[in-house]
């Protein structure tokens, strides 16, 4: 029984991390009292462990908070109560600050006098880099606001030292990060921001970034790749992402040595960004007009798609599918039927492979070995799996669409 209640007793002492965890940008110092300017982490196992649980404190709150521009950072916790190592067996309470504190950069604040001191320097920020792109969009309230794209690389003036505060971010909003090495010149930088106005100037305010590492392709080519596309939980739902990808597909698609623009191990949610912005891209190639998709995947939507907006072949052709399927009347027997052969036999390429190994193995392996490889139950297997990468291809297609109006 003293057991039980121990444990009980210890329990109180455990708190969720992603709940202690409160983040700000913060513009003024009205800000910091506001609840409305606090957003959450998505995750923070990369920082607190798997369990996502901090022990030893009971009403935890963790801050982390970034002027709007500049990002200068403060650091620092409260709580309602904390656990006695003379009460408990000599149990101490987790550390709460050093596993941030070896994470983002040296000389953040832990003075809040300080903190909302460095806020009158925001008024002299200017986002570095040069300006690829300034559009207009709507919050979920209906306020129009204005965004602008800065392009950077690695010897942009000052840049570097200002990259070392926005990345830490992806520490709380992309799973299996890692900082990148700023060494590499081959690294370009899409950073975005908000620009508002403040007692009569003009201000900015990070909102989020996209990194592209521009790989050598033989001869003398280029192949740039996404590594890390970003936008922070207040400017979300506003097609922020969407623009930023068009803003990188505009650098790109007049630059003669780029072959096409790839993605490194995209998210879900980036997937459908992606595919949602490439069909919407598509929709204005003659190649893409609905007469032609109905006449199936052709070598003039690849080459079309490749010159005028940098996409794979493989990109193009999930973009052709997403598009067909909006097409197709899928209260029309025959032609859904026909559409889920078409995507199915093209899933269906790597069982092929399959079949022409298991062929030459028939050649070397004796009728009884070969007849136990090849049994039915690989065979319904193999059906099975079709079946359901195609559900869920179908699934996320029409995700996609729900976005992606077409008259």
């Amino acid at each position: 029984m003293a057991g039980v209640i121990a444990k009980n007793s210890l329990q109180y002492y455990v708190v969720d991390s992603n709940e202690a965890l409160e983040f700000k940008l913060v513009r003024r110092p009205e800000d910091l009292e506001d609840d409305e300017t606090t957003f959450k982490p998505d995750m923070s196992h990369q920082v607190y462990g798997d369990s996502e649980q901090i022990f030893g404190y009971s009403g935890l709150r963790i801050k982390l908070y970034y002027t709007a521009g500049r990002l200068a950072t403060y650091l620092a916790h409260t709580y309602s109560d904390k656990i006695h190592p003379d009460k408990y067996d000599g149990v101490k309470p987790d550390e709460v600050i050093k596993p941030i504190a070896e994470r983002i950069p040296p000389g953040y604040l832990t003075n809040l006098e300080d903190f909302t001191a460095a806020l009158q320097k925001e008024a002299t920020f200017r986002p570095f880099g040069e300006l690829e792109r300034r559009f207009t969009a709507r919050s979920e309230e209906g306020k129009e606001r204005t965004f602008e794209v800065y392009r950077c690389c690695v010897s942009t003036p000052g840049f570097l030292d200002y990259h070392e505060h926005f990345q830490t971010f992806i520490l709380w909003y992309i799973d299996a990060a890692s900082y990148i090495d700023v060494d590499d010149d081959k690294w370009r930088f899409f950073v975005t921001y908000e620009k508002y106005e403040f007692e009569g100037r003009q201000q900015y305010a990070f909102t989020g970034y996209t990194t592209i590492y521009e790989y050598y392709a033989y001869p003398a080519n280029v192949r740039p790749r996404i590594s890390q596309m970003l936008v922070l939980p207040p400017f979300q739902r506003m097609g922020l992402g969407a623009e930023m990808l068009n803003t990188i597909y505009s650098n790109y698609q007049s630059d003669a040595r780029v072959l096409d623009i790839t993605v490194e191990d995209p998210s879900d949610d980036f997937a459908r960004l992606r595919d949602f912005v490439d069909a919407k891209n598509c929709l204005s190639l003659d190649s893409f007009s609905k007469s032609k998709l109905n006449e199936g995947f052709s070598q003039a939507m690849v080459e079309e798609a490749q010159k005028k907006l940098k996409l794979n072949k493989r990109q193009v052709r999930k973009v052709y599918e997403i598009i067909r399927l909006h097409f197709t009347n899928r209260a029309d027997k025959e032609a859904y039927l026909q559409y889920r052969l078409e995507v199915k036999n093209r899933l269906n390429v790597q069982y092929k492979k399959e079949d022409r190994d298991m062929e030459k193995l028939k050649k070397v392996l004796k009728p009884e070995e070969y007849a136990a490889t090849m049994s039915i139950t690989s065979r319904e297997k193999r059906l099975e799996s079709l079946e359901r990468q195609y559900s869920e291809l179908e699934e996320h297609y029409l995700r996609v669409l729900e976005r992606l109006v077409i008259s």
